[in-house]
C-alpha cells in the first residue's frame, strides 16, 4: 500500500463514494485529508493499553473543537470502574467490543454548567427551551468526532456506541449524571487489531445540495447505492427475519427500513424532560 497521501485520497474517495473525485496535485493538508477519508470504525483491539498521558492529550485535542458561542457544553466520562463498565456492557450485550475495548468513554451534553454560571453571575437563564438541549447535544457530538479523528492520527481506533441511549436512565444513574447532563454516545477506544474496512457512503449527489434541497431520482440513486455496497461489503445477516422473512436482495435501504420499523428509544424524550429540559 502506498504512503502517498494523494493516491490514498483518490483510492479512499472511490471506495467510499463509488466514483472518481478529483484531487488537486498540490492539495494542502493531504495527509490529514487522507486519514479522514480512510476512516474506519474499529471493533477489535489489541491488548495494548492506551496510556493515561495519551488519553489526556486526546481529551485536550477533542475539547479544543468548536463550541457553540464558546459555551463549552460537552463533557467526557472515562468509565474506569470495572463494576460500572461491566454493567454498561451487560446492557449492550450484542456489542462485545463495549466489554473488550481497552478504554470506554461516554460523551455527554452538559447544559447544567451554563445555568450554574448564570446563577453565579446573578443573571436569569432566559433560554430554557429546545435549543438549550440541541446546543449541548451538538457540542458533545462535535467533541466526540474530534476525539475519533485525533485518535486516528495517534494510531488509535474507535467505535461510537449510540446504544447507551437505549438505556439512558440506567447509564445516567451509573455515571451519576445530574440534571441537564445527559449521555449522547459511548465510545470504544484502543489500538486496532485489524485494518478494518472503508464503509461505502451514499453518493455526494444525494447528500450535497446547492441553493435548494433536491431529491430527484432518489429511488434509483438509493438502489444503485444498495447494489454497489452489496457488491463490496454485503451484510453478514439480515434484521428481523422472523418478521419480514429473508430477502433475496438485502441492501442498505432494506436494512435501514427494517431497523427503523422497530420502536427504539421511545422513552428518550421522557428521560430528557426528566433531566429538567424544556423541549418546547
Amino acid at each position: 500500500m502506498t504512503n502517498d497521501p494523494l493516491a490514498r485520497m483518490a483510492r479512499a474517495l472511490e471506495e467510499r463514494f463509488g466514483t472518481k473525485i478529483p484531487v488537486a496535485s498540490g492539495q494542502a493538508g493531504a495527509e490529514s485529508l487522507a486519514r479522514l477519508l480512510e476512516h474506519r470504525s474499529q471493533r477489535r483491539y489489541t491488548p495494548q493499553p492506551v496510556s493515561p498521558e495519551l488519553l489526556q492529550l486526546l481529551f485536550a485535542c477533542a475539547l479544543s473543537s468548536p463550541s457553540k458561542s464558546d459555551l463549552q457544553q460537552a463533557d467526557i466520562v472515562h468509565v474506569r470502574d470495572t463494576v460500572k463498565r461491566t454493567a454498561i456492557a451487560d446492557l449492550i450485550s450484542d456489542m462485545p467490543w463495549v466489554r473488550s475495548a481497552p478504554v470506554f468513554l461516554v460523551f455527554c451534553g452538559n447544559n447544567r454548567r451554563i445555568r450554574q454560571v448564570a446563577e453565579l453571575r446573578g443573571k436569569p437563564f432566559a433560554n430554557d427551551h429546545l435549543d438549550a438541549f440541541m446546543n449541548a447535544a451538538v457540542d458533545a457530538g462535535i467533541v466526540m468526532t474530534t476525539f475519533i479523528h485525533t485518535a486516528a492520527a495517534a494510531g488509535i481506533g474507535c467505535c461510537p456506541i449510540s446504544a447507551v441511549r437505549n438505556h439512558a436512565q440506567i447509564v445516567s444513574d451509573l455515571l451519576e449524571l445530574p440534571d441537564w447532563v445527559f449521555p449522547v454516545a459511548g465510545l470504544c477506544v484502543g489500538y486496532p487489531a485489524e485494518e478494518g474496512k472503508i464503509t461505502a457512503r451514499l453518493p455526494l449527489e444525494v447528500t450535497v445540495h446547492v441553493d435548494r434541497f433536491g431529491e430527484a431520482g432518489i429511488a434509483a440513486k438509493i438502489d444503485a447505492y444498495d447494489r454497489r455496497r452489496v457488491a463490496k461489503q454485503p451484510y453478514a445477516k439480515q434484521r428481523s427475519v422472523e418478521r419480514y422473512g429473508k430477502a433475496e436482495f438485502y441492501g442498505w435501504s432494506e436494512d435501514k427500513a427494517r431497523q427503523y420499523s422497530v420502536p427504539e428509544r421511545a422513552d428518550f424524550g421522557a428521560f430528557i424532560r426528566g433531566k429538567k429540559f424544556n423541549l418546547d
